[in-house]
C-alpha cells in the first residue's frame, strides 16, 4: 500500500515538474514577444515622428 502511494506520488511529482518547465518555457517566450512588441511599436513611433517631420517642413516650405 505504501508501495502504490510512493508512486502516484512520484509520478504526480514528475507531472509538477513537467508542468513547471512547460510554464518556464511559455513565461520564456512571452517575455520574448513581449520585447519584440515593445521595440516594433518604438519602431512605428520613430517612422511617424520621422514621417510627420518630413510634412510639416514640406508644409512649412509652400508659399
Amino acid at each position: 500500500e505504501y508501495a502504490a502511494i510512493n508512486s502516484m506520488l512520484d509520478q504526480i511529482n514528475s507531472c509538477l515538474d513537467h508542468l513547471e518547465e512547460k510554464n518556464d518555457y511559455l513565461h520564456a517566450c512571452l517575455k520574448e514577444l513581449l520585447e519584440s512588441n515593445r521595440q516594433t511599436r518604438l519602431e512605428f513611433q520613430q517612422q511617424q515622428r520621422e514621417q510627420q517631420d518630413m510634412e510639416d517642413d514640406v508644409q512649412g516650405s509652400e508659399p
